[in-house]
């Protein structure tokens, strides 16, 4: 977001810790109004600390069912309240189980960088 400062522009962009309170508060009025929301994290940059102005922040959801194929879920949730762009993985309580045991590059970065904010 630019803001103007004397006669240039400066970015300001959210550290982790509002990021991340951004999304703990978010995932917690969430989940009074959507009960199948079981667990609230973020990986990727913001997990590891490597985030700069202009990162997007990696949501991973998991909730107890859905009937949306796991493509089309990201659009039942609407994340524009978070101070940055949101790339948003939704999975059920029985794909979250099965990546536990997967040797899937993806769900080994899940497994080893989600920094979990809420869970039920």
């Amino acid at each position: 977001m630019p803001v103007r400062s004397l006669s240039s522009s400066v970015f300001i962009w959210p550290g982790r810790s509002e990021v991340e309170h951004s999304l703990a508060d978010w995932a917690a009025k969430t989940a009074s109004r959507r009960p199948e929301l079981v667990r609230a994290g973020y990986f990727g940059s913001y997990a590891r600390g490597s985030e700069g102005v202009g990162s997007d922040l990696d949501v991973l959801l998991v909730v107890s069912a859905t009937n949306l194929e796991r493509m089309r879920r990201p659009i039942e949730w609407d994340l524009t309240a978070l101070p940055v762009p949101v790339d948003l993985v939704v999975l059920t309580v029985p794909e979250w189980d099965e990546a536990q045991g997967s040797d899937r590059r993806f769900d080994r970065t899940l497994r080893s960088e989600t920094v979990w904010v809420f869970e039920a």
